[in-house]
């Protein structure tokens, strides 16, 4: 009677199956291929047969002929090498350019020596006797090669870009970088960042909270609410200090000034109201959005705001007058988000018809249109130091360069629709999704090295777990979320985290740099 086949489930197959894979491959992530001396070999002698046959025939080391007293030697690939005058000391004396120019202005030098046409042995001379940085010297200087001229004598020297047999045959013990093995490329090993953890859940909103942001002191936060309210805390204690009324629908941004005590905050009523915070009192309205009002933020040097709208437009307001000074149009969607910086460009907006533009503030006209998104984007942060930034959509984060937003890398893998972004001095990129997900990356070199997704309060439904803002304190220790679930999260980095209890379990194949 065979013996009874012990049955796995499927689950466990697959399992095994999966661990022999990762078990026969993780060793060999970043490790080259060890390299056959015999293939090898044939490659390069391939290699040199087919692309420097035309000038095999030249000598390329001067230090072998001297050695071995210019008896013939061959390379380690079978190919025999002719020295040029054996045994004896040349001095080469072509110097010059082709004695006929080809064209006007190409006039000869004033060191040429020889005004004929080089023998053969000038030529193979020439090639012993210059080093290397010669070499690159004259071919830079002269109209045509020694080559050249030699190969091509009577025939047009456009025939081929000048300098390039010299380059082919450099002599001087370098080796042509074209025979030189390729190394396999490496990606940049991310910087380590301790992991962040939830310490503290403020509850007190009645709403969604849907914005947030940090008083230039660094002693209160105010976050704005699906409740109507805006709500002034404590940073240190997250006790609750004041409630500001005012808006007769959701609150979408607020922002605090740090050139004066005033608060702004603007709502899907389509108002933007300046707070007076010594007097906690509106003290000015900035009507003219025609829909709902989405993000606002402040200039860092001038009496700047500058607002964004469902109404597929962001406009400028001077502080003080409450007049509109420009009226940012070319969206053909609502623009999600808007940010100010002191440097050219001065204003970056993100619209949900998949498009970023970067603004000209004086002109009021666009200077760039990003294009690469594929979907709506919602959220643009400013790297505090770098002169780049960075834009979240549910296709990709992408990171970009200023001021003509070139296209640096892209940060692949929260996919998810991403709400907001923040990031830090240290080059820690937060992005918030609306499915609670919270992903934290290496600005530099965009690895995801942590990911957070908090429960949400007792009595909410697990569907209510979205991140609508998040932003650092000025200190930077202290990470605050605005949640679906009508709390205030706040996270810091954990001091008993080192990078032997948390290393980086950095794999090369996950840091991809896709390209559009």
């Amino acid at each position: 009677m065979a013996e009874e086949v012990q049955k796995h489930s499927v689950h466990t197959l697959v399992f095994r199956s999966l661990k022999r894979t990762h078990d026969m491959f993780v060793a060999d992530n970043a490790k080259p291929i060890p390299l056959d001396e015999e293939s090898h070999k044939v490659k390069m002698a391939v290699k040199l047969r087919t692309e420097y046959g035309s000038v095999l025939h030249m000598p390329t080391l001067k230090e072998n002929l001297r050695e071995k007293g210019g008896a013939n030697t061959g390379d380690p690939y079978g190919h025999k090498q002719y020295p040029g005058n054996q045994g004896q000391e040349v001095e080469y004396m072509v110097t010059g350019t082709h004695p006929y120019p080809s064209g006007p202005g190409v006039a000869l030098t004033a060191d040429t020596k020889v005004q004929r046409m080089p023998s053969e042995s000038a030529a193979q001379s020439l090639a012993v006797a210059l080093p290397a940085s010669q070499s690159r010297l004259d071919a830079n200087r002269t109209a045509a090669g020694v080559g050249d001229i030699y190969r091509h004598a009577g025939i047009s020297e456009r025939s081929q870009p000048p300098g390039m047999s010299v380059a082919m045959v450099e002599a001087g013990g370098n080796k042509n970088s074209a025979l030189m093995p390729k190394k396999a490329p490496t990606m940049p090993k991310p910087q380590w960042h301790p992991p962040w953890k939830l310490y503290r859940v403020i509850s007190g909103h009645l709403g969604w909270v849907r914005c947030i942001a940090v008083e230039p002191g660094n002693q209160w936060f105010v976050t704005g609410s699906a409740d109507r309210t805006i709500k002034i805390w404590d940073l240190a204690s997250g006790k609750l200090k004041l409630s500001l009324t005012g808006h007769i629908s959701t609150v979408r941004g607020v922002i605090v000034s740090a050139r004066s005590p005033y608060l702004f905050s603007c709502g899907e009523d389509k108002q933007v109201k300046c707070w007076d915070l010594e007097y906690n009192k509106v003290i000015r309205h900035y009507h003219g959005h025609l829909s709902a009002v989405y993000g606002l933020d402040l200039h860092p040097t001038i009496d700047v705001l500058v607002t964004c709208s469902r109404d597929s437009t962001a406009r400028i307001w001077d502080v003080r007058t409450k007049a509109s000074v420009h009226t940012l149009s070319g969206h053909t969607n609502a623009v999600a988000t808007v940010k100010c910086q002191a440097a050219e460009p001065q204003i970056i907006t993100g619209s949900h018809d998949t498009t970023i533009r970067l603004w000209d503030l004086v002109a009021g006209k666009t200077r760039v249109t990003l294009t690469n998104h594929k979907k709506s984007v919602r959220a643009v942060v400013l790297h505090p130091r770098h002169y780049t930034f960075a834009s979240g959509s549910p296709d990709n984060i992408k990171q970009w360069k200023f001021p003509d937003g070139n296209f640096i890398q892209n940060l692949s893998g929260h996919n998810a629709i991403i709400n907001t972004l923040a990031v830090n001095s240290d080059g820690v990129l937060v992005s918030g999704a609306d499915n609670g997900t919270m992903h934290l990356w290496d600005w530099r070199t965009g690895y995801n090295f942590q990911r957070v997704h908090a429960a949400v309060q007792p009595g909410s439904l697990d569907s209510e777990s979205g991140i609508f803002a998040c932003v650092f304190d000025q200190s930077e220790s202290r990470l605050l979320t605005a949640e679906a679930d009508k709390t205030i999260k706040v996270y810091k980095e954990d001091d008993t985290a080192t990078e032997e209890t948390h290393p980086v379990s950095w794999k090369p194949e996950i840091i991809k740099r896709k390209r559009f």
